[in-house]
């Protein structure tokens, strides 16, 4: 009964959401709705397929949902091309960052074609499509003008999201159960991706810390993409509080505490200190320096608990992280290893879809897996994971402009939000393959695309 109602609901959702953009995108020409749908959805996409699998008890179905929000993305830029007859007078005025994304979405379609590395040629071609759609995410957000209340339309999914997850953390907490056992998480894993069920809870290991306790995920395909994407929310919400009148304040306080709430049921060491990285980057962009008290009071608030109040498991669990000596901690340290002695010897790069956790590297060719910045750099050598350092850098640099140099603070509130929410990932990126996390990534980077076409204004008067 239970698995029947929420196949009706989520494909009900879904062909809901789905109507509603594709209306918007190809009868009206609003390509750029496809944000609200990449909002919408993204936080739902492994729970919404596993739904689909348990449902259906077939396999058949699912690459095509799979590739969906690809396709989506797709059909947004060439409505883009379509409503723009006149493609060649377009006023385009590329910046930096639009230089920086197309060598390095160059450099990746040159490593696609080169014979390097074992992968076959669908195997690079799946993960130059990895790489491929956000730099179209950010190419729909670089060419989005939104009004006030269309922006603010995206926030409040982005806000309903994040208070939606903490109400399902809540329940799962309270029936001391994961929701992944209601989905046929474990299931569909295992008929799609052939990963066998592990973990005292029967679904993986990355759903539990160390001492056995649950590490909850909400709707979000694991604890880790929850984690990530609570910085998104707390960023928004945050940047709405401070430049908002204080009575009309309460939704953002209650969505910040929404999302640190997911956060601590994740558990995710990374994402904690993501969270206090943010924090004090907020702190310098606003001159807060009450802010980094804070901060300074919650880490020692903490260390306190750590040594007086907390259980022995919680205490050895603690030191172990900071000292490299858990098997989790023990494990990034090997693939980071693994991962530059691999560019070490191969400075130029081994080629595609020989390293990372996509689902497009096997675990025969997979070298190293455990560092956004070593993945590319096994890939396409030191000038592959400079660019995407440089990418990520300018992003931040350049967003971080466009919120103290625009009129609009819609404007204003994208580009703070994306600016702050990069350099919170920048932690997590250095221990997963945070790229994938659909959500906060390409959200992210489709605003950092909208702050980049203010920039453009600003400087120069065009798009």
């Amino acid at each position: 009964m239970i698995a029947q109602t929420l196949f009706i609901v989520a494909l009900l959702g879904y062909a809901l959401l789905l109507h509603f953009t594709l209306k918007a995108m190809v009868f009206k020409g609003k390509w750029e709705y496809l944000v609200f749908f990449l909002a919408a959805y993204l936080p739902f996409h492994t729970t919404f397929l596993s739904i689909l699998f348990q449902a259906t008890n077939s396999t058949l179905p699912i690459p095509l949902f799979q590739l969906a929000k690809d396709l989506m993305v797709i059909g947004s830029v060439l409505v883009f091309l379509l409503y723009r007859r006149k493609i060649f007078e377009y006023p385009f005025c590329f910046q930096l960052v639009d230089w920086l994304f197309l060598g390095f979405i160059g450099l990746a379609f040159i490593f696609l074609l080169l014979p390097l590395g074992v992968a076959s040629f669908v195997e690079k071609g799946l993960y130059f499509k990895n790489i491929l759609i956000p730099a179209l995410v950010f190419f729909v957000g670089r060419n989005t003008n939104f009004e006030d209340f269309e922006v603010k339309r995206l926030f409040q999914v982005i806000f309903v999201i994040a208070v939606s997850a903490f109400a399902v953390n809540l329940i799962e907490a309270l029936i001391g159960s994961h929701l992944q056992i209601f989905t046929g998480y474990a299931r569909f894993n295992y008929a799609i991706y052939d990963m066998e069920p592990s973990g005292n809870f029967g679904l993986s290991w990355t759903f539990e810390t160390q001492a056995m306790t649950k590490r909850l995920a909400s709707f979000f395909a694991d604890p880790l993409e929850l984690a990530s994407s609570v910085l998104l929310g707390f960023a928004a919400g945050l940047i709405w509080f401070l430049t908002s009148k204080r009575e009309e304040s309460f939704p953002y306080i209650l969505v910040m505490l929404c999302s640190m709430g997911s956060l601590f049921f994740s558990s995710s060491r990374a994402a904690f200190g993501a969270f206090f990285i943010m924090l004090f980057f907020i702190a310098v962009i606003f001159k807060l320096y009450r802010l980094i008290l804070v901060g300074f009071g919650l880490v020692t608030t903490f260390v306190i608990f750590v040594v007086f109040f907390a259980s022995e498991d919680f205490y050895y669990f603690v030191i172990d992280t900071l000292t490299f000596q858990n098997a989790s901690s023990v494990g990034h340290v090997l693939e980071w290893i693994t991962a530059i002695d691999s560019i070490i010897q191969n400075p130029l790069g081994v080629g595609l879809a020989m390293s990372g956790n996509s689902g497009a590297v096997t675990d025969e060719a997979r070298i190293g897996g455990e560092n956004q910045f070593l993945i590319y750099g096994v890939q396409m050598g030191f000038l592959g994971m400079f660019l995407y350092i440089f990418l990520l850098g300018f992003s931040i640099s350049q967003s971080i402009k466009v919120f103290r140099g625009t009129d609009n603070v819609m404007t204003a509130r994208i580009a703070f939000t994306a600016a702050a929410v990069k350099t919170g990932l920048l932690l997590p990126l250095f221990t997963s393959n945070a790229e994938l996390f659909a959500y906060v990534a390409w959200i992210t980077w489709w605003m950092v695309g909208y702050a980049m076409n203010e920039y453009s204004k600003i400087n120069h008067g065009k798009a």
